[in-house]
């Protein structure tokens, strides 16, 4: 057994300063009037699949800050800082787990390591997606996240609907590996709902916590053995939403199943999902995007050899992102200027 830092611990050494959690506080409540309607921008969640070098990932933070900027007009950019990965059988399982990816856990370096460059990148001023993949460690993290995700590997899970339930941010429930969507639709319905749970507190004690229920749930379309990207397939998805009695708001993943798993096709989703948004499709809330500083994917070796390329997923490149975030405005800005 190896003892852990606190939550309380690890706040103490890496605090997000006063003016960054009222930011964090302010960007929740932007994603949630977004989904809501009530804002006509749309998100863009864009960043890597997984953080395995965080000044790297800050140096890709540097460049999506001022775009972000420049389109806030039209596009609320949300930065993917993901730590945690799920894994069907085995892999590495991010940073929080295995901070040099030598195969070895070391989660108290992992969890140092992890919060120090959330803080920073909250620091950016760039609001953060996490995907909550251990209920445990959302203690360490949660504060600083302004988007979370639970995934296709996840969504079924009673815990993690519960976590769902009592995170104080908008929540997005990807459709599972299979392509269904009754689960994920499942996962929002429960969400919403009180909930009993028990969690780590910040001292480190197991505690229980009472949710009050989450009103900002959402379905996230990451495609299955086909994609589900499509017209059809978001009127599908709008369907069953409605037939649940839940709102009708859906963020598209351009990657993993829409993409086959291939990053060059993500420009093609893209912009299929933009013709929908620029045609009026009051649905489409927001799209994800997994990108990078560089094209493509390296696999994990004794020794990384370049600090700016994927590890998990393929991702596109800076040079090839911006021009999609780009054409995500426009299509916002014609939606917005429709009858």
């Amino acid at each position: 057994m190896h003892p852990l830092p606190t939550p309380a611990d690890l706040s103490t050494a890496h605090s997000l300063p006063a003016a960054t959690e009222k930011a964090v506080a302010q960007h929740r409540e932007t994603v949630a009037d977004v989904l809501a309607g009530r804002d006509p921008r749309l998100l863009a969640i864009v960043g890597p699949c997984s953080v395995h070098d965080p000044e790297a990932a800050l140096e890709y933070a540097d460049l999506l800050a001022p775009a972000a900027r420049r389109l806030a007009d039209d596009l609320v950019v949300v930065f993917r800082a993901y730590l945690e990965k799920p894994r069907t059988v085995a892999g590495w399982t991010g940073l929080l787990t295995s901070p040099r990816l030598d195969g070895k856990s070391d989660l108290a370096t992992g969890l140092r390591v992890g919060r120090s460059f959330l803080t920073e990148a909250a620091a950016t001023g760039l609001p953060l997606a996490y995907e909550f993949v251990d209920p445990a460690l959302s203690a360490y993290v949660a504060d600083t996240v302004t988007w979370g995700a639970i995934g296709a590997r996840t969504v079924a899970s009673q815990p993690h609907r519960h976590l769902a339930s009592w995170l104080p941010m908008p929540i997005g429930m990807k459709n599972c590996v299979s392509g269904r969507l009754d689960t994920a639709v499942a996962a929002i319905q429960a969400a919403a709902h009180q909930h009993t749970l028990p969690a780590v507190s910040p001292d480190g004690r197991l505690t229980m916590l009472h949710s009050t229920g989450n009103p900002d749930t959402h379905l996230v379309l990451r495609g299955g053995p086909t994609p589900n990207y499509d017209r059809a397939s978001v009127a599908q998805a709008r369907a069953a939403l409605a037939a649940a009695g839940l709102p009708e708001r859906i963020v598209v993943d351009a990657s993993h199943g829409n993409s086959g798993k291939d990053h060059n096709r993500q420009p093609a989703v893209v912009a299929d999902v933009a013709a929908q948004i620029s045609d009026g499709d009051p649905a489409l809330v927001g799209v994800m995007i997994e990108s990078y500083l560089a094209d493509g994917r390296q696999d994990i070796a004794a020794d990384i050899a370049r600090r700016d390329l994927s590890v998990t997923d393929a991702c596109l490149g800076w040079s090839r992102t911006e021009p999609l975030l780009e054409s995500l405005a426009l299509a916002a800005r014609r939606r917005r200027a429709r009858p």
